[in-house]
């Protein structure tokens, strides 16, 4: 049956043959030219060739997601010119595979090659089939074409075995060689590296992590350089708040609800241009890269894992493309189960007696989440791609508190010691449904596109805690309920026009607004019956629209290059409280942010690069709410709807060395300085009677920070490579403005390793390490667990506390690296202990916390797929013909 099969494609190529004879003949007879103005000539094109190859690296390895393109000079009707088409074009698949088929026969190709840390690769190929010797023209002698293949006219049976052999063109093993140095993005990056350095930005292959197999997003951005996760999954960026994105766009996503597997890899922008969102504040932004292919054929993967809490994960992807549709399908289902203890010691300075109270507390953590993404890319044509996607996100989260507390009363007389225990039971549950629409148009002069999306996104979430404290005498009861939303709607466009080879215009707009609504009732129990505690504002809804233009002009010049930019947004945020009527408004018509970048080329390895950007830090919701958490009697929270946006001007000077081949420095020195920087602040107020502490937010007068940063690459023997991460800086906030000689200032630095060893039999070991000293700000991005209120912000009435920990992982590739299997340790030490110092008026506290260390996690993933949608042509056409030789005897 196999033969009859191969003798039936053979026989389909005979017969292609044939019809491209006839073609030419009944062209030559009927004296119309080969060629002719507008490509009349494609008329005799058949598109049935196919070049098909592999690209590998300087050890014969093979070299995945290498883009691979063909290119033929055609006359473009617009311009009136001869310009280069792009006939074909692919990705790699992971053994550095590609096949481009439905190809014209006739004419000469240029094939260019070109992935992230190799020199781009170009090649002349050919089919070797020409129109009587002379392409693209009239055939010489008046006679039908030669279909020898150059050598001159065969015999009619042999000239098309010939023919037929040609349509299919091996080329061979394509070896790419490792790229030195590139002025306008400089790229270090050899095969098996997890990081990209480049002046403006790093890109770090979370794919390639091992220690995050199996996590959330939380655990991959915490192996990142430059990047700091706390317990509570607040992110941070050289020590402030970065700008969350996915994909290149804003998301209302929270790290705890994207699973690790389905990140390919994370871009650090410290200092981004007029381009991007001007939020963002202090810090830059940092972009999630999820997974999606775009490879000829199918392909994908599924995973599976546990972990000795009780945890487990699955999940899996599958792409498919075919033609002009390309569809991409991922799920994940994430459950984790954690146990944290703590302790809080503080002293209060006000009251009679005095009281000092230790508070021991010991939770427990359950938390599952299911995600669905998905979407499809439609190629209309070579110059307009249509990509649709949508994403649903659903989980529920119940986190367990039990808290001892012991008070000793201060008396003239003595101490009077008493006991109580305080059990905290919460809920939440929520789900995230978003999609987006994205349409790009290429122009046909090169370089000139246009790109317009609209994207949108619906949170819903409700909840509940009973708080339970028995003292020795009495028992007091309190519960919160909770329920709200929000819609996020963006807007964008985007159009890019190069001037010339070395002038490039950027301009665009983009229009957000996000609606909150939320609704929160507290009560407590009295007389043996819930009663609602009216002095609070249980419901509160906002707006918050951000409309912006930008333009950028770049200018490249042949040692050095410039961009400067200019952001225009108008903001306005209005919230209300529906029960009291009271409403709060913010108001920015008109906000400029210029952004400005030099690059110089020093000599080939060194490079040197200064920016300047204006950004903004706009509060986030939680922060505004102005209602209380009382989910520890120690620390009562609420928001301040009155806070104001906080901005930034940030200046940045970065320096590059290649120093040899695999090893690499990026230094960067950074000035910041802000205005209404958003800080914690600490007041008393009488809540049912009693004098408690109310942790909330204010503006203070202002803020700097300065230091540097180093991140170094070093590449031993092809087998090991290290990742350092330096970060040094001094801070100082001054609130006088909240209180009276009020300022705080504090020299902090942080150190991060990352070593991968590449041992023998296919495994790989991999080594994470983090040590953290004092901050005077470490300020939460909002985007933790428990709705945000956990985690610590900026604050100019004490500092956090020293930090460090190890995390280990062992991979070995199994199937011919098909698939894999990761055992993995979080916290091997036990010793990611955060906590805080806080002193002021009223009170003098220590606390720390430590959460779910020492964790074992074993996970498997296996990947499959077929990128070669031509497989079943592969052979050899001149073996297959063999019988027919003798129709030229």
């Amino acid at each position: 049956m196999n033969q009859i099969n191969l003798d039936l494609s053979h026989m389909r190529r005979l017969l292609l043959g044939f019809l491209c004879l006839a073609l030419g003949s009944i062209t030559e007879l009927s004296a119309q030219p080969w060629g002719g103005q507008g490509g009349g000539g494609n008329r005799a094109q058949m598109k049935v060739g196919r070049f098909y190859g592999k690209i590998v690296d300087e050890t014969g390895k093979g070299v995945s997601y290498a883009s691979v393109q063909l290119i033929k000079m055609s006359f473009d009707t617009t311009t009136r010119s001869r310009k280069p088409q792009l006939i074909a074009g692919q990705i790699t698949a992971d053994n550095g595979d590609f096949s481009l088929e439905k190809l014209p026969v006739f004419g000469n190709f240029t094939l260019k090659v070109s992935v992230l840390g190799y020199a781009d690769f170009e090649k002349e190929v050919t089919f070797g089939l020409n129109r009587g010797g002379q392409e693209g023209g009239r055939p010489s002698g008046g006679g039908a074409p030669s279909w020898s293949g150059g050598g001159g006219r065969s015999s009619w049976g042999g000239g098309m075995a010939a023919m037929a052999g040609k349509f299919d063109k091996d080329l061979g093993n394509i070896a790419l060689t490792t790229e030195v140095m590139a002025l306008d993005d400089v790229v270090i990056e050899g095969e098996g590296s997890t990081v990209t350095l480049a002046l403006d930005k790093k890109v770090f292959r979370v794919d390639k992590n091992s220690v995050s197999v199996g996590g959330t997003a939380e655990d991959a951005l915490a192996n990142v350089p430059s990047l700091s996760i706390d317990i509570d999954g607040n992110l941070t960026l050289r020590n402030a708040a970065p700008q969350l994105f996915i994909d290149g766009r804003p998301t209302t996503l929270t790290l705890d609800q994207i699973a690790a597997d389905e990140i390919e890899s994370v871009e650090v922008i410290t200092n981004p241009s007029a381009k991007y969102d001007a939020s963002g504040g202090q810090a830059g932004i940092v972009n999630i890269v999820l997974k999606k292919e775009r490879k000829i054929g199918y392909n994908g993967s599924i995973r599976g894992g546990l972990d000795t809490r009780s945890g487990y994960n699955a999940g899996g992807n599958i792409n498919i493309r075919e033609g002009k549709v390309n569809v991409f399908l991922s799920a994940s289902l994430n459950s984790r189960a954690s146990t944290g203890e703590g302790e809080t010691f503080r002293q209060n300075l006000l009251g009679s007696p005095r009281t000092n109270i230790l508070q021991a507390n010991e939770n427990q953590f359950v938390g599952q989440f299911i995600s669905l993404r998905g979407g499809m890319d439609w190629f209309i044509d070579n110059r307009n791609t249509i990509t649709f996607s949508g994403n649903l996100t659903q989980g529920k989260f119940t986190p367990y508190d039990q808290i001892s507390i012991h008070t000793d009363s201060l008396f003239a007389s003595g101490i009077t010691a008493s006991d109580a225990l305080r059990i905290s039971d919460s809920r939440r549950q929520f789900q995230n449904l978003g999609g987006s629409v994205l349409f790009k148009h290429l122009f046909p002069k090169e370089g000139r596109e246009w790109t317009a999306d609209i994207s949108y996104n619906a949170v819903t979430s409700d909840g509940d805690g009973t708080f339970e404290t028995d003292y020795a005498s009495f028992m007091t009861r309190e519960r919160q309920e909770s329920s709200g939303g929000s819609q996020y709607v963006t807007l964008q466009t985007d159009f890019v026009e190069p001037v010339n080879k070395n002038i490039t215009l950027e301009w665009g707009a983009r229009g957000a607004i996000r609606n909150y609504t939320n609704s929160n009732a507290s009560y407590y129990y009295q007389d043996a019956d819930w009663k609602r505690a009216v002095n609070f504002a249980d419901e509160y809804d906002f707006t918050d629209a951000v409309y912006a233009a930008y333009g950028n002009l770049k200018h490249q010049f042949p040692k050095w290059g410039y961009m400067a930019g200019l952001r225009v947004e108008s903001s306005q945020y209005t919230g209300e409280l529906p029960e009291s009527g009271d409403v709060f408004e913010n108001d920015y018509p008109f906000s400029l942010f210029p952004s400005v970048f030099v690059t110089r080329k020093l000599d080939q390895q060194d490079n040197l690069q200064f920016s300047y950007s204006r950004r903004v830090n706009r509060p986030s919701f939680f922060r505004l709410m102005p209602f209380t958490d009382f989910s520890d009697s120690l620390n009562l929270k609420r928001g301040n709807p009155n806070l104001l946006p906080e901005f930034t001007n940030s200046f940045e000077a970065t320096y590059q060395n290649i120093l040899t081949k695999g090893h690499d420095i990026l230094v960067s020195a950074y000035f910041k300085q802000a205005t209404d920087l958003i800080t914690t602040f600490q007041t008393t107020e009488l809540i049912g009677g009693k004098e408690v502490l109310m942790t909330s937010y204010a503006n203070s007068n202002n803020s700097i920070a300065y230091g540097a940063e180093f991140t170094m690459r070093n590449t031993f023997s092809k087998n090991i490579e290290l990742t350092s991460n330096v970060n040094l800086y001094n801070s100082r906030v001054d609130a006088s403005n909240v209180q009276d000689g009020l300022v705080n200032e504090q020299f902090t630095w942080f150190v991060k390793e990352n070593l991968v060893i590449k041992l023998p039999a296919q495994f790989r070991l991999q080594i994470n390490g983090q040590y953290q000293s004092k901050a005077a700000f470490t300020p939460s991005s909002g985007g933790g667990r428990f709705h945000g209120w956990r985690g610590i912000t900026n604050t100019a009435q004490g500092y956090t506390l020293p930090y460090w920990f190890v995390d280990v992982a062992v991979r070995k590739d199994l199937f011919k690296r098909k698939a894999s299997l990761t055992v993995s340790m979080r916290d091997v030490f036990a010793s990611r202990r955060t906590g805080t110092y806080t002193e002021s008026t009223f009170f003098i506290q220590d606390s720390w916390r430590i959460r779910n260390p020492q964790v074992v996690s074993v996970n498997f993933s296996y990947r499959f797929g077929k990128p070669d949608t031509s497989i079943f042509k592969r052979k050899n056409n001149n073996i297959n013909m063999q019988g027919n030789d003798v129709m030229g005897g």
